[in-house]
């Protein structure tokens, strides 16, 4: 089992791993615990953020008091070891067990809290990732299943649709996000009451992406990239597509997720939100 525990001493002392001390006798008790789930096995963009995301999640759990794992392997999610955990991240798929899916569904209805970027809301038929988790992408997500997308990766300029959030109180009303790869979804998500739409496009972005395709090139529309769906306890982000040098196969990172004030901002105030909503939280051991 590959299993990265990114946490300290600290946590060992809490696990009562250091002998003679306990978490009675010190302060040290994280305020939430995140579990990250990835697969990283395809795509360099993808697999590059979530390198990046592996590396800035865990200084940013030493700086605010919070633990951070994270696990390629699926089969970690199942009750048992989600009930240690009041914050699941999916980096960049999703599950395909029935089982797995099962019992992230269970967790969320009981009140567990998730945080997903870009490739994690991913569904498309003929594909490797089929629109064939109904519950997931048109009830959980509501995006339905993937359209298009821009390319190659550009930053967008981003407007804030609601401002009394807790994940968008500390932005401005708009700014430029980091260069990505942005997606167009099947179903409008300005008609679903259920959902809480944060953060879209402004248009001032157009025209959005480069091509060379002129499919890949926006010039108009409505296109949300921040939601939550107010049934769950939960956050989608659409970020998570760095820019790679494909053209000259080498694999070079030419942009990063992580790194702008404004959106490292808004990631950490999700995660707290997330985390430490009132909503009922999965058991933690």
């Amino acid at each position: 089992m590959k299993l990265k525990f990114h946490t300290c001493l600290l946590l060992l002392i809490i696990s009562g791993l250091v002998p003679g001390i306990s978490s009675a006798q010190t302060d040290t008790t994280p305020r939430f615990r995140v579990i990250a789930f990835y697969t990283a096995k395809s795509d360099a963009a993808h697999i590059s953020f979530v390198h990046e995301a592996n590396a800035w999640f865990p200084k940013m759990a030493a700086q605010h008091h919070f633990s951070y794992d994270s696990t390629n392997n699926w089969q970690n999610l199942n009750p048992a070891f989600l009930s240690r955990y009041q914050v699941v991240i999916f980096l960049d798929t999703r599950p395909d067990d029935p089982a797995q899916r099962a019992a992230f569904q269970q967790y969320m209805e009981q009140g567990g809290g998730w945080m997903g970027f870009h490739f994690a809301a991913f569904a498309l038929t003929p594909s490797d990732f089929p629109d064939n988790w109904h519950w997931y992408h048109h009830t959980f997500l509501g995006s339905g299943a993937y359209s298009s997308n821009t390319w190659r990766p550009t930053t967008a300029v981003l407007r804030v649709e609601d401002h009394q959030h807790p994940a968008t109180k500390n932005l401005p009303d708009t700014f430029s996000a980091c260069p990505n790869e942005w997606y167009r979804w099947s179903n409008d998500l300005r008609k679903n009451r259920d959902i809480d739409i944060l953060l879209s496009i402004d248009p001032r972005s157009f025209p959005l992406g480069t091509g060379p395709k002129p499919n890949e090139i926006w010039h108009s529309g409505y296109y949300p990239v921040v939601w939550t769906n107010r049934k769950y306890n939960m956050i989608y982000l659409n970020m998570g597509h760095n820019d790679i040098d494909y053209e000259h196969h080498t694999n070079r990172e030419l942009s990063a997720t992580f790194g702008s004030n404004v959106q490292d901002q808004l990631i950490l105030d999700a995660l707290f939100w997330v985390a430490e909503s009132k909503r009922q939280k999965a058991k933690s051991y």
